[in-house]
C-alpha cells in the first residue's frame, strides 16, 4: 500500500461511519426535519413581524413552540420504552399535519395571530418527542468507539440545515408568500418521517430488549438520580440550560430584529445573514467530523460557548451589513462546536438503557429558551437590539465560567 493511499485511507476513516445503514437513515431524517424546523423558524419570526410589528411578540412566537416542553421529561422516558424509529416518525408525520392546518387556514383567509400561537405551542408539544428519540438512535445505530464521529456528523447534518434551511424559508416568504414557505415546511417534514419507517435498529437498551412494564413516572425519577449521580452529565445540561437562554435567542428571536431595525433589510436579507450563519456552522461541525479521535472535548465544550457568546458581542457592536455576515460565520462556528462536543459528552458518557432520558433532559433545557426568547424581545423593544446583544453574550460567557469552576470532572474530560 503507498503512503498517498494509506492517507486517503485514514482521511476518509471517519465517513465510514455512513456504511452503518441505520446510522444513515438516522442522519438523514434529522436533516430533513431540522431544514423544516430552521424555515419554520425563520418564516414565523418575519410573519409575525410582519402582521404585527411587535419585536416582543417576535420572541413570544419563538417562545410558544418551546412552551410545553416541559414534557420532553416523559418523552424521553417514552423514547426508552418503545421502538426509537416508530416514535420518531409518528412525531414527524405529526409535524406534517400542523404545517398542513397552517397552510388550510392561509388559503381559507381565516387565518388570526391567536391561530399561529395556538398551532405553534400544540406542534412545540409534539416536538418534543423528537430529539430524545433521534438523538439516542446515534448511539444505538453506531459500535462505541464511533460514536463521537457519529455524534459529529449528525450536527453536521443539522448544521447543513441550519445553512440552507433560513435562506430557503426567508426567499420563499419574499416570493410566494407564508404559502409557498409552508407548502415547502410540510413537504420535508413528511418526507423526513418516511425516511425514518426504514430505519431498523431501534434497540432502547443495552441488550437491544425494551425496558420491563412500569410507571413511567417511575423511569423519569430513576433517570433524574441517574444524571444526578454522574457530574459530567449534569454538568453539561446545566451548560445546555446556560446557552438555551443566552446565544440560542440571538440567531432565533434577535436576528429578526437585527436585519430589520440596525441592518436596515428585508426577509431576504435575514435569510442570507442566516446563511452565514449556517455557513460556519458546517464548516466547523465537517471540520470536527473529520477528526479521527476526537479528545478533550470537556475543554473544548466551554471554549466554543465562551467563542460563540463573544463573537455576539462583536456583532451587537456594528451596524455593517457584510461584516455582520462575516462576525456571523464565526457565531455560527461557535454555536455548531458546542452543539458537536455536548452530544459527543452526552452519548459517550451514558449508559444506553438511561440514553433517551438523558436526551430528554437535553431537550427540556431548550425550555430556558422560552424565558430567553420573550426577555430577549422584550429586552430589544426597550432597549434596542444592539443593547440586548451585549446583554446576551455577557451573561452566556459568566455562566460558562463559572461551571468551569464548579465542574471540574467536565473540565477535565
Amino acid at each position: 500500500m503507498s503512503k498517498f493511499t494509506a492517507t486517503v485511507i485514514r482521511a476518509s476513516y471517519p465517513l465510514s461511519v455512513f456504511r452503518y445503514r441505520d446510522f444513515s437513515f438516522v442522519w438523514g431524517s434529522t436533516t430533513l426535519v431540522t431544514m423544516g424546523t430552521q424555515m419554520e423558524a425563520v418564516v414565523l419570526g418575519w410573519f409575525i413581524l410582519t402582521l404585527t410589528d411587535s419585536p416582543f411578540l417576535v420572541g413570544a412566537i419563538s417562545a410558544a413552540r418551546m412552551a410545553l416542553n416541559i414534557m420532553a421529561l416523559f418523552a424521553g422516558a417514552i423514547a426508552d420504552r418503545v421502538p426509537r424509529h416508530k416514535l420518531l416518525a409518528a412525531v414527524e408525520f405529526l409535524m406534517a399535519g400542523f404545517a398542513g392546518i397552517m397552510l388550510a387556514l392561509i388559503f381559507s383567509g381565516r387565518l388570526e395571530t391567536w391561530h399561529i400561537f395556538a398551532i405553534a405551542v400544540i406542534a412545540g408539544m409534539v416536538r418534543v418527542f423528537q430529539m430524545p428519540a433521534a438523538q439516542a438512535m446515534v448511539a444505538d445505530t453506531l459500535p462505541q468507539e464511533r460514536i463521537n464521529n457519529g455524534a459529529a456528523f449528525n450536527n453536521l447534518g443539522r448544521n447543513i440545515a441550519i445553512l440552507i434551511g433560513p435562506l430557503v424559508g426567508g426567499v420563499l416568504f419574499h416570493s410566494y408568500g407564508a404559502k409557498g414557505a409552508f407548502m415547502t415546511i410540510a413537504a420535508l417534514y413528511f418526507v423526513s418521517g418516511w425516511v425514518a419507517l426504514y430505519i431498523r435498529s431501534s434497540s432502547v437498551s443495552g441488550d437491544g430488549k425494551t425496558m420491563a412494564p412500569g410507571s413511567v413516572l417511575r423511569d423519569v425519577m430513576d433517570g433524574l438520580r441517574y444524571v444526578k449521580g454522574q457530574q459530567v452529565l449534569w454538568a453539561t445540561l446545566v451548560l445546555a440550560l446556560t446557552f438555551e437562554s443566552t446565544g440560542w435567542t440571538f440567531h432565533t428571536t434577535l436576528m429578526p430584529i437585527f436585519a430589520r431595525d440596525v441592518l436596515d433589510t428585508d426577509s431576504v436579507g435575514l435569510g442570507w445573514l442566516l446563511f452565514a450563519f449556517g455557513a460556519g456552522a458546517v464548516a466547523a461541525s465537517l471540520g470536527w467530523a473529520m477528526i479521527r479521535d476526537l479528545r478533550h472535548v470537556g475543554k473544548l465544550l466551554i471554549g466554543s460557548v465562551l467563542v460563540w457568546h463573544a463573537s455576539i458581542l462583536f456583532f451587537s457592536a456594528t451596524s455593517s451589513f457584510y461584516l455582520s455576515m462575516a462576525v456571523l460565520t464565526v457565531t455560527g462556528a461557535g454555536f455548531a462546536s458546542m452543539q458537536v462536543f455536548l452530544l459527543a459528552v452526552l452519548l459517550g458518557n451514558t449508559e444506553a438503557e438511561y440514553r433517551g432520558r438523558v436526551m430528554s433532559l437535553r431537550s427540556l433545557a431548550i425550555y430556558a429558551f422560552a424565558f430567553g426568547s420573550m426577555s430577549s424581545g422584550a429586552m430589544a423593544g426597550f432597549w434596542g437590539a444592539p443593547n440586548a446583544g451585549y446583554i446576551v453574550g455577557t451573561m452566556g460567557i459568566v455562566m460558562a465560567l463559572l461551571l468551569a469552576l464548579v465542574a471540574p470532572k467536565l473540565r477535565r474530560l
